[in-house]
C-alpha cells in the first residue's frame, strides 16, 4: 500500500494538466487534480477557443461584402455582441462539462480549490485540507501581464475581452504580438473603430520579417490605424464628460470622431457605464477611447505556490526551472506547460505533459521535443509559419529563398488588394526545406500539413516533385522553381 494519498497529484486543470492527469490515471496511478478557476484552463475558457469564435464571427463582415461582389443579394444588420456572447458562453461551458467529464470518467479525484505546495509531497488546499502524493506536476499556466505603468489598471486585457458587457466604439490596443494583433483583426471585424501600439518597429517580432511585413499592411489596409515606434506615455479616466464640454480640450479634444459619435460617446458614459480613457502618446498625440486593451506580455502563474517550500527555482521572469524531462531541481516534482515559459502553446503543454507520463509511469525517459513547431497567429489574413525564418536562416548557413507573393483568385476576381504570401527558406548545401511560412486565409490550416514535410526533413526536390492542387493558392509552396534571391 502506497505511503501517499496519490501517485500523482496535478495542480492546474489546462490542457496540459488534465492530459497528464487522465494518461497517468489510464496506466493505472491514483490521480489528483486541482484547479481554482474553471476547468479548461486558458486554452479552453480565455485562450485559443473563445478567440477563434471571435475569428469566425469578425470575419463575415468582409465575406458578406465579398458576396455581394460576387452577385448574391446580401441583406444584414450590425454584429450583435450579446448574442454571440452569449453562444459563446454556452460553448465554453459545454466544453469544461466536457473536460471534467474526462477527468470523472478516467477515475481522476477532483478539487475545485486553489493549491498550494506544502513541501516535497504534500500539497495544501484552500479548502482546508492536504494531501500527498508521491509525484507532484504543476500545470497552473500563465496570465497576462500590465505593463507597469500609472493608471494600466483602468485598461483591460485579454483576459476580460470576452466579457465586455458591450463593444466599445473605440479601442487602443497596446502591443505587436500575436494575442495584440489577433484582437486588432478581430475587433476591427466587428465593427470597433480600433488603433494599436506597438513601441516596436515591425509587429510580429520573431517571426519572418517578410511575412510579417505584409500581415501589417494587410492589417491596415482593413481599417486597423497601427502606430508603429509609439507607447503610451500617459493614461487617465475622462470624467464627466457632457454634452457641452470635455476636461481635455483643445490639442487633447476626443480626436478622430464625428459630432455624432462623439455625442454618443458622451451619452454612453454621462448614463453611468464608465468612462472615456484620455490617452497621451510617444508621438505626441492624445486620444480618447472608450477601452484601452494591454496585450504586452504574459506572466508564468507562480505566484503564491508554496515553491520555496520545496526549494524549486524560478526564473528571471518567474517561470519554474525544468530539465529536458520537465522535472524541477526538486525530484519528486515536475512543471509543463506556460508555468515553465518554454514554448507557450496548447498542443505544446500536451505534449509535455505526455512525455511527463511516459517518463514518470511508463518507465520510459522521454524528453519533449520542441524543435519545428508549427504555429498559426490568426490575423486577417493569417499567418501560419514553421522552422526557420530567414532572418535565422541566413545566419545559421547559406539559403536560397522562394518567395511569391500574389493576389489570389477568389480576391482578384472582384478586384481587391489582398495579396497572400508563400515562402519556402532552403539549405544551400542540403536543399532541405528549413522554413515554410504562409500569409493567407486559412494559413494555419495550410501550415499544419506543411509541417509535417519540414518535420520529416524534406528537400526542396522533394516539394517540386509533388503534384500541384490547381488552381490553389498553396499549391505555389511545389511551384516555385527558381529562388527569388540567396542569402
Amino acid at each position: 500500500m502506497s505511503d501517499f494519498d496519490y501517485d500523482l497529484f496535478v495542480i492546474g486543470g489546462g490542457s496540459g494538466g488534465v492530459r497528464a492527469a487522465r494518461v497517468a490515471a489510464a496506466e493505472g496511478a491514483k490521480v489528483g487534480l486541482a484547479e481554482d478557476d474553471r476547468m479548461g484552463g486558458t486554452c479552453v475558457i480565455r485562450g485559443c477557443v473563445p478567440k477563434k469564435l471571435m475569428v469566425f464571427a469578425s470575419s463575415y463582415r468582409e465575406a458578406m461584402a465579398e458576396a455581394m461582389e460576387y452577385g448574391w443579394t446580401v441583406h444584414a444588420g450590425g454584429f450583435d455582441w450579446p448574442s454571440f456572447q452569449a453562444k459563446l458562453n454556452s460553448e465554453l461551458d459545454r466544453l469544461e462539462s466536457v473536460y471534467r467529464n474526462l477527468l470523472d470518467n478516467s477515475g481522476v479525484q477532483t478539487y475545485d480549490a486553489r493549491a498550494k505546495i506544502k513541501d516535497p509531497h504534500t500539497v495544501s488546499l484552500s479548502t482546508g485540507e492536504d494531501v500527498t502524493a508521491k509525484h507532484i506536476l504543476i500545470a497552473t499556466g500563465g496570465h497576462p501581464a500590465l505593463p507597469g505603468m500609472d493608471n494600466d489598471h483602468l485598461g483591460i486585457t485579454s483576459d476580460d475581452i470576452f466579457h465586455l458587457a458591450e463593444l466599445p466604439k473605440r479601442i487602443l490596443i497596446v502591443g505587436g504580438g500575436f494575442i495584440a494583433c489577433e484582437f486588432a483583426c478581430i475587433l476591427n471585424g466587428m465593427g470597433v473603430d480600433v488603433t494599436q501600439y506597438y513601441r516596436g518597429a515591425q509587429v510580429l517580432r520573431g517571426f519572418d520579417d517578410e511575412a510579417r511585413g505584409l500581415v501589417a499592411e494587410m492589417m491596415a489596409k482593413k481599417g486597423v490605424k497601427l502606430h508603429l515606434g509609439t507607447n503610451i506615455v500617459e493614461m487617465r479616466r475622462q470624467a464627466d464628460v457632457d454634452d457641452t464640454a470635455s476636461t481635455v480640450t483643445g490639442s487633447d479634444a476626443v480626436m478622430g470622431l464625428s459630432a455624432q459619435d462623439e455625442a454618443a460617446m458622451r451619452h454612453t458614459y454621462s448614463a453611468g457605464k464608465g468612462g472615456p480613457i484620455w490617452v497621451k502618446a510617444s508621438n505626441g498625440t492624445t486620444e480618447v477611447f472608450d477601452q484601452v486593451m494591454f496585450a504586452t506580455g504574459r506572466n508564468p502563474n507562480t505566484t503564491d505556490l508554496g515553491l520555496e517550500n520545496a526549494n524549486i527555482d524560478i526564473g528571471r521572469r518567474g517561470e519554474i526551472v525544468v530539465d529536458d524531462y520537465s522535472q524541477t531541481a526538486q525530484p519528486s516534482i515536475y512543471a509543463i506547460g506556460d508555468v515553465t515559459n518554454r514554448v507557450n502553446l496548447t498542443p505544446v503543454a500536451i505534449r509535455e505533459g505526455m512525455a511527463f507520463v511516459e517518463t514518470v509511469f511508463k518507465g520510459n525517459p522521454t524528453k519533449v521535443d520542441h524543435a519545428l513547431i508549427p504555429s498559426a497567429v490568426f490575423t486577417q489574413p493569417e499567418l501560419g509559419t514553421v522552422g526557420l525564418t530567414e532572418e535565422e536562416a541566413r545566419d545559421q548557413e547559406p539559403v536560397d529563398v522562394y518567395c511569391t507573393s500574389f493576389r489570389p483568385m477568389q480576391q482578384a476576381f472582384i478586384d481587391r488588394e489582398d495579396r497572400v504570401l508563400m515562402k519556402l527558406v532552403v539549405s544551400k548545401e542540403t536543399d532541405v526545406v528549413l522554413g515554410c511560412h504562409i500569409v493567407a486565409p486559412a494559413a494555419g490550416e495550410m501550415i499544419q500539413l506543411a509541417g509535417i514535410a519540414v518535420k520529416m526533413g524534406a528537400t526542396k526536390a522533394q516539394f517540386d516533385q509533388v503534384c500541384a492542387v490547381h488552381p490553389t493558392m498553396s499549391e505555389e509552396l511545389v511551384t516555385m522553381k527558381t529562388p527569388m534571391r540567396s542569402a
